[in-house]
């Protein structure tokens, strides 16, 4: 999980009695803050007017400068602050203007502890989710300025960093490559990212999905037909293995393909020469063949579906796309990348996410991959009346966390137990290591949630 939760910053706290001071930054600094205090509106400004803090809690009514003055301040030198505002004096009026004039919250004297420390780490949560979507923004146009002339994958993941340098590194040969993954992972798009940087690029590439034809059309398709071969053949037809000469061939979902045809498939790797039906000449062929599933074709050799002589033949370099709720870091990067391409092709002037609908995002475990993320950008961009997506663009079953995924280990669903691990683990990075809040959340007391951790040896990973 992205680690947009249990954020330290820097506060700056702002009463002109000492008692409330006190308290607050007692707490702030409890929860690993950096706490700066002032006791006047003026002492507040010119500290802000030298030095930048995430959130400030200053009390609304002091003399001479009050704690609005002290708003609109911090909102001038920096958008993203985050004021919270504190008064004995609470009116809906004052927590209406206040909330216009960009307060985060509006808290009521006297304020429990609680409420502030919990208010706080909401701001802060708040704050960094807006920088990082900035920095995004940034790194985004950096990775978008070459996109013109290659593929462009948008990653900024470790273990696709290092995809993709595999993948820069095999694609000078002539090696065969089988890409693997679930559906909508992109593993056409890493298919036309090696071929743009093999000594093929300026080649064709062809591209065919072999579960969406039936077994004559793909036939067909591939190998193309004589004048004749059949009724309605009027005219000869160049197969796309023909067309891919010199070039590289994609072959997707290789898995839906019928063993009769992986038997004419064989024939063309080994002999390097295809056949048009209907013909008796052959051909030779020069191609770069990439190859793509979402099954693993061990089991459909055990299961009887799948040549293991064909396999060996495609798997000479085996690459796997990881699931998109393996890198979640890449999950606000992809997010802009969508925005922008469909704001764009929709003239539309949507181009920020507000940081409440990026939290759902990120916290999504998407069971289509990157191209159900596309849809849901597509779907919000779309339904958007302002410059930035907010939740009510979003679909209402992403927004009630209806889907949750569980995905197989090892070719195995996991047991009970490891669910039960993972969300304990899940809960306990999402509250901090906090386990006072973590055994709130889980429904259960602390000392339940000390003896699980003892139980599943998880104790070294959670002190709190």
């Amino acid at each position: 999980m992205a680690e947009i939760l249990s954020v330290v910053g820097r506060v700056l706290i702002v009463d002109d009695e000492a008692t409330a001071v006190e308290n607050l930054a007692h707490v702030c600094r409890k929860e690993g803050h950096e706490v700066s205090t002032r006791m006047t509106g003026l002492g507040a400004i010119e500290i802000l007017e030298k030095k930048q803090f995430d959130v400030i809690l200053t009390d609304l009514r002091m003399e001479k400068v009050g704690g609005m003055d002290i708003l609109r301040r911090a909102k001038e030198l920096d958008p993203e602050t985050a004021v919270v505002l504190i008064t004995g004096y609470a009116t809906l009026d004052s927590a209406v203007e206040a909330m216009k004039a960009g307060a985060f919250h509006y808290i009521a004297k006297p304020f429990r502890l609680d409420e502030v420390r919990e208010v706080v780490r909401n701001a802060l949560e708040l704050v960094h989710l807006k920088k990082e979507n900035r920095q995004l923004k940034e790194q985004l146009k950096e990775q978008l300025k070459d996109s013109r002339s290659e593929p462009s994958i948008i990653t900024q993941d470790a273990i696709m960093q290092r995809l993709l340098e595999m993948a820069k590194q095999i694609a000078p040969t002539t090696t065969n490559v089988l890409i693997t993954g679930e559906s909508g992972t992109g593993k056409e798009l890493l298919a036309r990212f090696i071929h743009a940087h093999s000594d093929r690029s300026d080649k064709t590439f062809q591209a065919v999905n072999c579960g969406a034809l039936q077994e004559d059309l793909l036939a067909n398709e591939l190998f193309g037909h004589d004048k004749g071969a059949y009724t309605g053949a009027s005219e000869a037809k160049e197969g796309l293995i023909e067309a891919a000469n010199g070039g590289t061939l994609f072959l997707d979902e290789i898995a839906e393909m019928s063993v009769g045809m992986q038997v004419k498939l064989l024939r063309v790797i080994q002999e390097r020469e295809v056949q048009r039906l209907g013909s008796t000449r052959t051909t030779p062929v020069d191609i770069r063949l990439i190859t793509a599933t979402h099954r693993d074709l061990r089991d459909e050799i055990a299961a009887g579906r799948f040549r293991q002589d064909l396999y060996y033949r495609l798997d000479v370099v085996g690459l796997h796309l990881p699931p998109l709720a393996e890198r979640r870091d890449d999950i606000p990067l992809l997010a802009f990348y969508f925005l922008r391409k469909h704001a764009a092709r929709m003239g539309r002037t949507v181009n920020d996410i507000d940081s409440t609908v990026m939290a759902v995002l990120l916290d999504y475990d998407y069971p289509g991959n990157i191209r159900e993320l596309e849809n849901i950008i597509e779907r919000a961009v779309t339904l958007s009346q302002e410059g930035q997506l907010m939740m009510a663009n979003l679909p209402p079953s992403l927004v009630d966390h209806a889907v949750h995924v569980v995905r197989e280990e090892a070719g195995r669903l996991p047991t009970l137990v490891e669910r039960e691990v993972n969300y304990i683990n899940y809960v306990m990075e999402r509250s901090g290591q906090n386990r006072t809040r973590a055994a709130k959340i889980l429904g259960i007391d602390r000392v339940s949630l000390w003896r699980k951790l003892k139980k599943y040896s998880m104790e070294e990973d959670n002190h709190s």
